[in-house]
């Protein structure tokens, strides 16, 4: 009697991984279209995505500085960029503009895009409705009472967000941006690995990630962008990247026209 009773829980145990592997092979193979994941087949919804870049065939792309801590190295960035005769897009933290209002206006006043980056640099996964919305709120007035220009963008913390954090965006009219190609500047690392870091995977449409105080970012930007108008790309806002209508965001995060 024991023998068979072990038997029928081994052939139990058997039958339900046999029915789990055939559920999976199914899940497998459902459709997905290019804004969802296989997790959306359980939690029945799409799942949403900022724009990591776009589709372009113009050899257009976007260099990007994020601004929360530090400001010595601003003014430089601003002069290479002025004397390479390209722009860029500038993301701001909203107490960073506390510190740096003179430094903001002239970011804006020499013709470059502002989005903002929160106001204290929080996770905004780890925020509520409420926080969110004043985090975004807050940052965003904080930037248009400088530069009196509309702020559409905006760049999560971290990179980090969920659905919430893009649709209450999208309520404030903010586009939330991310990138594509990361200089890991960040790390302290020399002007040649940063060169090489952007060099190496930079793309018609790509959005490029660079820091407004990142150690060495100065001395790998002259090189990073002769390099890159030599290969014949065009420096943009990322707001003159993005496609404006008629697209979609495919599952790398990549907007597309539906054209």
């Amino acid at each position: 009697m024991k023998r068979r009773n072990t038997f029928i829980v081994i052939k139990s145990s058997l039958i339900l991984f046999m029915a789990f592997m055939f559920l999976c092979l199914c899940m497998l193979t459902l459709p997905l279209n290019d804004e969802e994941k296989l997790g959306s087949v359980f939690l029945s919804q799409k799942r949403k995505l900022p724009i990591y870049c776009t589709e372009n065939n113009n050899k257009q792309i976007a260099i990007t500085f994020d601004a929360a801590w530090g400001s010595d190295k601003t003014e430089d960035i601003i002069r290479i960029l002025k004397e390479e005769d390209i722009t860029a897009t500038f993301f701001l933290v909203g107490m960073w503009v506390d510190k740096n209002e003179a430094l903001t206006k002239k970011i804006s006043d020499e013709g470059f895009e502002i989005g903002t980056h929160s106001n204290t640099h929080p996770d905004f996964v780890k925020l509520s409705d409420s926080q969110i919305r004043l985090e975004l709120s807050q940052s965003k007035a904080k930037i248009e009472n400088i530069t009196q220009k509309e702020v559409t963008l905006f760049r999560a913390p971290f990179g980090s967000y969920n659905n919430n954090v893009i649709s209450i965006s999208e309520e404030l009219k903010l586009q939330t941006i991310q990138w594509d190609v990361d200089s890991l500047d960040w790390k302290g690392i020399s002007a040649s690995t940063i060169s090489n870091n952007i060099l190496k995977k930079v793309g018609s449409g790509s959005i490029i990630l660079c820091h407004n105080n990142a150690d060495h970012i100065v001395e790998a930007l002259p090189s990073v962008i002769g390099v890159l108008k030599a290969r014949g790309y065009e420096f943009v806002k990322v707001s003159d990247l993005l496609l404006k209508e008629n697209y979609t965001i495919d599952n790398t995060g990549r907007q597309v026209s539906c054209a």
